[in-house]
């Protein structure tokens, strides 16, 4: 079967893209046996370097609590970046020049400014400026700089999502008398939500790795964090650094996961439930419209 996107392929098309994925596994095979050798010659396979992750110990004291401060980090940056990003991207389409201008500046400025250095920045202004807790400092910094990103980001992937509707869902609007706001409130943003999750996620799967930069630069207890002290307490670094790896994959398949779920859905709840009308059917619609309400009202007009 076709799709718009592509043609679907043909026997030797298929041939081939057995072959290649049989080469792919292969070579994957080979690339974690090779890796298993690397590291039982460097003694990274023993019992006793990854016994603490089945032990409650390793888990309450280190792991969860760095996982929770990740989840809190991630999650309100979450909550004030999605609709910070969608009042900027608005405001990037506004006919007003004084409302348009500043909007744009302040997105592009902060799309350009590594987020790094957005939370170094941040943290040296709640050390002079502010009356924050050094203990609360770098949660603070770590927000404040994934949410200047990230609602910076959000705002262009809004107006790119608004922008690829037809035109004539605007003028269609306009036409039946909506004001600009109303267009925009109850037209084009719930049909631009299906467009734009998979961006949105994108970068909500970007958040939640860029808390590590918050653990390893600020000091801030997330996962990365709490896994160099695991691994100092236990010696054991490469095991702590697959778990980890382990933990963030699942994390975001999880958030990946959920958000095909909804786009599914949505899709669903937007698509019509009319069947298609063959010739006969079109051709009984026609006869009954001419034999009935237009034929009745010619014969009163008479």
């Amino acid at each position: 079967m076709s799709s718009v996107l592509y043609d679907a392929p043909g026997p030797r098309a298929r041939q081939r893209n057995i072959a290649l994925s049989i080469v792919f596994f292969l070579l994957l095979a080979l690339l974690l046996w090779w890796a298993w050798g690397k590291m039982d010659d460097k003694n990274q396979l023993e019992w006793a370097l990854w016994e603490p992750f089945v032990t409650a110990q390793a888990w309450n004291t280190y792991l969860l609590p760095g996982l929770g401060n990740t989840i809190k980090a991630a999650a309100l940056s979450v909550v004030i970046a999605l609709p910070l990003g969608a009042v900027f991207g608005i405001a990037r389409m506004s006919d007003h020049r004084w409302v348009r201008v500043p909007a744009g500046v302040v997105v592009e400025f902060f799309r350009a400014v590594p987020v790094l250095l957005l939370m170094l920045f941040a943290m040296e202004f709640y050390v002079r400026s502010t009356n924050v807790s050094s203990d609360d400092r770098p949660f603070y910094a770590v927000v404040t700089g994934l949410v200047l990103y990230n609602a910076s980001v959000l705002a262009e992937v809004v107006r790119a999502g608004i922008l690829s509707l037809p035109k004539g869902q605007t003028e269609a609007a306009y036409a039946v008398g909506l004001r600009k706001g109303q267009t925009m409130s109850s037209i084009l943003l719930p049909q631009a939500v299906t467009v734009m999750l998979p961006a949105i996620v994108s970068q909500l799967v970007v958040i939640v790795k860029d808390t590590a930069l918050g653990g390893v630069m600020l000091t801030f207890p997330e996962l990365m964090s709490s896994r160099s002290t695991l691994a100092a307490n236990y010696a054991n670094v490469v095991p702590s650094f697959i778990v980890v790896g382990i933990i963030f994959v699942a994390l975001n398949f999880a958030l990946t996961t959920f958000a095909s779920w909804l786009e599914r859905r949505l899709r669903r709840s937007k698509r019509g439930t009319g069947k298609v009308l063959g010739a006969e059917d079109v051709e009984e619609l026609n006869a009954a419209e001419v034999g009935g309400s237009f034929g009745a009202g010619a014969g009163g007009s008479i």
